[in-house]
């Protein structure tokens, strides 16, 4: 399948030894992931670690893209640490690309933001991946392959608008990240972020301090 095929943008914070369930699950589905997002401990960690390489290793043989998470903090933290962490997840776990998390969403912060998806390519990052959660000024469009412009829970994303700039983007563009789903809602989401400009989403039933530590219903109800 080509990018255009694959919607779903599924991110994995559970570590293989703790919970192994989701990610097999990944692996049976890894030809319909657009992306999958890898979250050692809050990035890569300070020095790798051999089992979740192994299971890195298998999502990627199973066919599944790749990108390692890394946390910017609204533009508050220094370059070369987030560039550190783009590094290691390269290295340790042969990740694709990369999801910049908690990226800045203003004006002021776009030639940092351009010097962080540059620097990222550069190193090696095939996709660059920028999550404000929010809709940003329309001028980061241009700088990342995928844009994260709504990150929250069902009940919110019901009642959540979207800019008429999107409209001068193709869809591919834009991501929406949905979580606390009620069973049996999972297509609802994809069809509503289809219809608000955005053809890549993430559908998840967890809550809490961590709702990404599971896969999408739709995967776990597809057929084995």
């Amino acid at each position: 399948m080509t990018d255009h095929q694959r919607r779903l943008l599924v991110t994995l914070y559970v570590h293989p030894a703790a919970d192994p369930h989701p990610w097999r699950v990944l692996e049976r589905a890894a030809g319909r992931l657009y992306r999958v997002i890898l979250n050692r401990a809050d990035g890569p960690g300070i020095r790798p670690d051999p089992v979740f390489a192994e299971a890195a290793a298998r999502l990627r043989a199973a066919g599944a893209p790749l990108l390692g998470y890394v946390d910017t903090a609204y533009g508050r933290r220094r370059v070369g640490a987030v560039l550190t962490d783009v590094r290691r997840h390269r290295r340790w776990y042969g990740v694709d690309g990369v999801f910049l998390d908690r990226t800045a969403a203003h004006a002021a912060t776009l030639p940092r933001s351009r010097r962080l998806a540059l620097a990222s390519r550069v190193l090696g990052a095939r996709t660059v991946v920028f999550n404000p959660g929010t809709h940003p000024d329309p001028r980061y469009a241009a700088l990342a392959d995928l844009l994260v412009t709504f990150e929250g829970r069902w009940d919110t994303y019901r009642q959540a608008e979207v800019p008429d700039w999107t409209a001068a983007h193709p869809p591919g563009r834009f991501c929406h990240r949905v979580y606390d789903m009620p069973g049996g809602r999972a297509g609802q989401v994809g069809r509503t972020a289809r219809a608000r400009g955005a053809a890549v989403h993430c559908a998840l039933p967890g809550a809490g301090a961590n709702p990404w530590r599971s896969a999408p219903d739709e995967l776990e109800e597809a057929p084995r």
